[in-house]
Order: structure tokens, then sequence, then C-alpha cells
């Protein structure tokens, strides 16, 4: 059976096949490429955000979707206790064959019985609930994937200066895009990918039980969020 192109590409890289480019085509009409290369880095390449995420991270952590396990790979290092999720079984089975010594092949929406202190997701991480809708739907389920102190550390993206010179969409909130790879002469399945603004998530994230703490902002309005259960901020955890 065929894997997708988006796994293709990643496992040729990671088996020094000849580089042929990875693009993604858009729902806003551009084609961009994926450079490979940032799925493999070491932690001297992190940005100044992820390293800050993974100061923060404490305790039992989920690095959900963990790619190939860069992130993973840190925190093992650190004598965490760290699980990697990915829902692609041919990322998950690289990962092993890195060193990641906990790694689950699972959609995290069906992820149950597992109590996490921390649920890390970087590289855009929220991006893979894919729309607003999506969001509500995982912060109530995150409820009981987190301990009673546990948190959350992701990183997002306000993309709102995409549409200064552009009609802002009519029919779904701005940061929702679609996305497509194409590896070689295939293509994928068209999927979607959720970027939000701070204030936005921050308003989700009350409506639905949770704090939302905005911790740092780059200069590409790349931003990383820590949400905390609103029971245990109240009681002061």
């Amino acid at each position: 059976m065929a894997i997708n192109p988006y796994a293709q590409a990643v496992l040729d890289y990671f088996n020094f096949q000849p580089r042929v480019k990875l693009f993604i085509d858009t729902s806003y009409g551009i084609r961009e490429e994926m450079p490979l290369k940032v799925l493999f880095r070491d932690e001297e390449d992190f940005s100044s955000l992820e390293t800050y995420a993974l100061n923060l991270c404490r305790g039992k952590v989920l690095d959900a979707g963990a790619g190939v396990g860069a992130c993973s790979l840190v925190l093992q290092q650190r004598d965490f206790d760290v699980t990697a999720l990915e829902i692609e079984p041919t990322l998950a089975e690289i990962m092993v064959k890195r060193g990641v010594k906990k790694v689950l092949c699972e959609n995290i929406f069906e992820l149950k019985e597992h109590r996490f202190d921390t649920i890390l997701m970087m590289m855009n991480g929220l991006g893979l609930v894919g729309t607003i809708g999506g969001l509500k739907k995982f912060l109530e389920h995150a409820k009981q994937l987190v301990s009673t102190s546990g948190q959350i550390l992701l990183d997002s993206s306000d993309i709102s200066y995409f549409y200064e010179d552009k009609t802002w969409p009519a029919s779904h909130y701005f940061g929702e895009i679609g996305y497509r790879y194409q590896y070689k002469d295939q293509k994928g399945a068209w999927f979607n990918w959720l970027y939000i603004d701070p204030a936005k998530l921050r308003e989700i994230a009350r409506d639905h039980g949770w704090y939302a703490q905005i911790l740092y902002v780059d200069e590409t309005d790349q931003y990383l969020a820590r949400l905390i259960l609103a029971d245990s901020f109240d009681e002061g955890v």
C-alpha cells in the first residue's frame, strides 16, 4: 500500500535518498516548499520559542504531533518521561529508529486512559485541530488528558497580516487554511490546518474552561501559549 506523499518524502530524506523537494499547495493559491531538514533539527537548531517551551515542560510529557521526534529526543536527554504521539505510521516508525523510547501512533482525539502533566504542541502544533470547531473539540477532550495541575504548551501564528491587502474570508475564520502535499508526481488529499490569533485563543479557551497565557511573541507573529484548567488557576496551582 502506497504511503502519502508527505510521509514518503520524509522517509526518503531519512534514508538519504535523492532529495526531491516537497511542496505544499495552499487554499490561498500559493505553492510553498517545505524544507524537510527542519523536522530533523537538533537542539542547537531550535528557535528561542521552542527552547523556552521545552524549558517549561514538567512531569510526564505528551509530545503531540511529534513528527520524527525532535522535541521528544531532547526531552529524553533531559530525563523526562515523554511519550511521542504521531498519527502518521511512517513517521512513528522513523521515531523508533531514531531512538524515541515511547511512541504512540494514534489520533489525539482517540487517545484515552492517559494523563500527562504537560501536553507539548510545537511547530504550529495547535494547527492539527484543523478548524475553530476542532479546537473547541480538542479543548474539551484535553481535559481528560491532563493532570489536575497539567498544562498545554503550544505555538501558533497570527496570520492576520496576510489579509492586509486581501479580502477577508466570509465563510470561515481567517486562520483556517487548506493544504495539500505534493512530492514528485504524487499529490495528497487536502487537509485543514489552524492558525489562531492570541485574542481568539484566549476567548475560546475561556469558554471551554481553560486559562490561556501568552508567554512569548517573536518577530514573525508566532507565539507561545500556556493553557491551564481554569479551576486549577483559580486555586493558584
